[in-house]
């Protein structure tokens, strides 16, 4: 019956469904999700504890239907939105000058923060027809989205054996067009920062804006470095930094939709507001990118901060922090296993140097165990982002991992079978167009009328051989891409 009820709603039921039966449903829909209430998960979902989560649930509720579309109609939300700023800027160094907004989440806040510095290039060098900024190969997909949304040109600096960017390559690689340079604080991949002092001095050099991506470490970092922990220079008390973007619904503990974007002063501000004034429905004025702004997420960050307050970021930093080092240690008393580089938070990437033991073989059976676990490419690793929740399953994930490791270097062909041989096609096919489009014959088939994902590769029998065809191409190039 489940099931058949699951497949119907295809149209609007004629008659609705009662509440009770409406929650059930939703309920059953999410039994084969990722399970991040055990742990399970190593990204999207930044839990600190029940308790906190119902506390933000009724924070969220009391400004459920309110909308920050409008400051003047709802002056308590605008009053969240300006606390909320002036909060994350004096976290982040920021100076009593500073401004900014908030946002539905990271995305948005580089998005902005490309769309402003275009708009100031233009009021101010109206000379530059073609845009460019320079990232880290590293910087966050978002900027590759802005880049594309934008019509700003993406160049890519490269990284430095310690996965950071290379500063002497930014420095070449500006011309006349550059209006932006980024670095991230950490990058997502690695959870390393890049030398944001470094680039600083280039860009006041060069007269450019400096945007530090902090979307995963602005609500860690500062306290990170405030326990002792080694953390290099990444926010406005460097001269050259002119805007940081940090989310609250990451390791700010805030409910989903809640980023900011802070500008050192509203000079910069100012390039990233729309404004049209011949609107038939009278004069339209929006801070960011959304029309229409969720009331309850504006007030369930604020009421995140505030509860928690300095003490209590502390507090979730110190666990963070003595997590990660152990299961860090833990992965690194494996024979064959390295974190990769030499990240400053939370944030890492680890994989096999074993050339026996295939990385996302080891992906594999972690899965099967249960562990939702994001693989990178360009090097071939496995990803993680540790959050509270994680404390308690330190020591099950450790081995796990220790035991995927010695079944896999048992079972040497386990590289070229299943989502291990997929993975490592995807990664190093140099035809990176063909990718792209049955990546698009996916997001079509999810997006468009059948709301399904495809299946791709037809019978089981051809999926095997597709799959052992994958593998064995990857093994056989695999020393010439990547050792």
């Amino acid at each position: 019956m489940l099931e058949e009820e699951l497949m119907n709603f295809k149209q609007l039921p004629y008659k609705g469904l009662s509440y009770t039966k409406v929650l059930s449903l939703m309920k059953q829909y999410g039994v084969n999700d990722a399970n991040w209430r055990k742990g399970k998960t190593f990204s999207l979902v930044y839990h600190r504890d029940d308790v906190h989560t119902k506390f933000l649930q009724k924070a969220f509720e009391l400004y459920f239907d309110e909308n920050g579309l409008n400051p003047m109609a709802f002056k308590s939300l605008k009053q969240f939105e300006h606390e909320v700023v002036k909060m994350t800027a004096n976290i982040l160094h920021a100076g009593n000058d500073a401004c900014g907004t908030m946002t539905s989440g990271g995305t948005e806040s580089c998005l902005l923060a490309v769309k402003t510095y275009r708009d100031m290039a233009r009021a101010q060098r109206p000379w530059i027809k073609k845009p460019e900024m320079i990232v880290p190969e590293s910087i966050h997909v978002a900027f590759e989205k802005a880049a594309e949304y934008f019509n700003v040109k993406i160049i890519h600096a490269p990284l430095d054996k310690d996965f950071k960017v290379d500063v002497k390559a930014v420095e070449k690689l500006i011309n006349r067009n550059t209006i932006l340079i980024v670095g991230s604080a950490p990058c997502y991949p690695y959870g390393v920062i890049d030398p944001i002092d470094s680039l600083s001095k280039i860009a006041i050099t060069k007269k450019l804006p400096l945007h530090v991506d902090a979307c995963l470490g602005g609500f860690l970092l500062p306290f990170v470095e405030k326990l002792g922990y080694e953390v290099p220079p990444f926010d406005f008390r460097v001269d050259g930094v002119t805007s940081m973007s940090a989310d609250v619904h990451k390791y700010g503990f805030s409910a989903k939709g809640a980023s900011v974007i802070v500008y050192r002063n509203i000079q910069y501000l100012r390039h990233q507001f729309f404004i049209y004034e011949d609107w038939c429905g009278g004069v339209f004025a929006s801070p960011a990118l959304l029309g229409t702004r969720p009331g309850g997420t504006i007030a369930a960050a604020w009421a995140a901060m505030v509860a928690q307050g300095e003490e209590g970021y502390l507090s979730n930093a110190k666990i963070i922090m003595e997590t990660t080092k152990k299961i860090q240690k833990g992965i690194e008393t494996i024979q064959g296993m390295e974190i990769v580089g030499t990240p400053h938070m939370s944030v890492f990437a680890y994989r096999s140097v074993d050339p026996d033991v295939n990385t996302f073989a080891i992906g594999d059976i972690l899965e099967k165990k249960g562990w939702h676990v994001d693989r990178l490419q360009r090097p071939d690793a496995l990803h993680a982002m540790i959050t509270p929740v994680h404390a308690k399953v330190v020591q099950q994930f450790i081995n796990d991992v220790k035991n995927a490791f010695e079944h896999v270097k048992k079972n040497p062909h386990l590289a070229y079978e299943g989502s291990a041989a997929m993975y490592g096609m995807i990664a190093h096919i140099p035809m990176r167009k063909m990718i792209r489009s049955n990546i698009l014959k996916m997001m079509e088939g999810m997006y468009g009328p059948s709301g399904q994902i495809p299946d791709l590769s037809m019978e089981e029998d051809t999926k095997e051989d597709l799959a052992m065809k994958a593998g064995k191409w990857y093994l056989k190039l695999r020393d010439k891409l990547i050792r």
